[in-house]
């Protein structure tokens, strides 16, 4: 796991030279044949990421003793929230990493796999991953459809229906069944 946090940061001044050069606003027949031959994370995971690449790491001032401090507070993610210029190096370096043929930068979410609504770290690049916005299997499982699961998740960890461990477990296992794991659909 470590060995990835590394070459994806190390990674990132290429990210940022092939983004100043127009890479990342071509469409997909500019862009380099060679492109998907790069790739060091799989798209067999998806609409979940590769799970070497993007295993998820926990916030550790996020737990069940201190929820209603946290996840709990409205607005409280967004006091932990990276800006989008940290976010962006890493969407732009995992679009490369996952070998996305859409390299539009748009087309994607830099998201937290372990919400940061369930205790997810915000910064580690290990819990980063460039999520598309579009259906990528015909199931209609989008970044946007994983966000209604994260609200729903921590509504029930706050309401104490869920525990948090449970909760992250659910969505790190398999955010599309997540709900049904734990009961709540």
């Amino acid at each position: 796991m470590l060995s990835v946090s590394i070459r994806r940061r190390a990674a990132l001044p290429t990210a940022l030279a092939l983004a100043t050069i127009g890479l990342f606003g071509a469409t997909t027949s500019e862009a380099p044949a060679a492109h998907a031959a790069t790739a060091t994370c799989s798209q067999a995971y998806l609409p979940l990421p590769d799970p070497s690449c993007t295993p998820g790491v926990l916030n550790p001032d996020v737990t069940q003793d201190t929820i209603d401090s946290t996840i709990c507070v409205s607005g409280w993610t967004a006091t932990i929230r990276p800006s989008t210029s940290y976010t962006n190096k890493l969407k732009a370096q995992g679009i490369i990493d996952y070998g996305y043929s859409d390299t539009s930068m748009s087309d994607y979410e830099e998201d937290h796999f372990l919400p940061l609504e369930l205790g997810g770290s915000p910064t580690d690049p290990e819990n980063l991953w460039p999520e598309p916005h579009y259906d990528t299997d015909s199931s209609d499982l989008t970044s946007y459809s994983k966000d209604s699961v994260e609200t729903k998740l921590k509504n029930a960890v706050c309401k104490g229906t869920v525990t948090l461990a449970d909760a992250q477990d659910a969505i790190m296992t398999d955010w599309t069944t997540a709900l049904s794991s734990l009961g709540l659909s």
